[in-house]
């Protein structure tokens, strides 16, 4: 994997019956120890100043899809720090050829985290209090798809 969460690998347009319905990118987990999927607060993506929210963004985590809301619920899916997550975004006609930029945030709670401190993270913003243990909260990287 990649140093940059954002990863290289696996941005490209999704397929389906010959017809280009969306699109795919794969970030890592930033934190060493990984995280259950309800641990984390997954957020806006960004690309080329489209706006897709988090609703419009299915997790692919061990090969199974969630939703936002399925990850919230989830406390028995585990997201290992050296497996790529895949998300994926329907979008007719998905992204043209090019360079894309993008910025996706999202962020995660850690049970020995003062309550203050995880209510200040916001998975579209930067970090108050940046923790390198931790991560950004926000991601960016200009990718190509050809």
């Amino acid at each position: 994997m990649e140093r940059e969460v954002i990863q290289s690998v696996g941005f490209r347009n999704i397929k389906e019956n010959g017809e280009i319905v969306g699109f795919q990118l794969k970030i890592r987990q930033p934190y060493y120890r990984g995280v259950f999927l309800s641990q984390i607060k997954p957020g806006n993506l960004m690309v080329d100043g489209e706006l897709f929210t988090k609703d419009q963004i299915i997790w692919k985590v061990n090969g199974e899809e969630y939703t936002a809301e399925d990850m919230r619920k989830d406390r028995y899916t585990h997201w290992h720090p050296m497996e790529p997550a895949t998300l994926i975004i329907k979008k007719a006609g998905g992204l043209s050829q090019g360079y894309h930029d993008l910025e996706y945030g999202f962020c995660s709670t850690h049970s020995y985290m003062p309550p203050m401190m995880e209510d200040l993270s916001d998975p579209t913003k930067e970090e108050v209090i940046y923790m390198p243990e931790f991560g950004h909260n926000l991601h960016r990287r200009r990718l190509l798809i050809v």
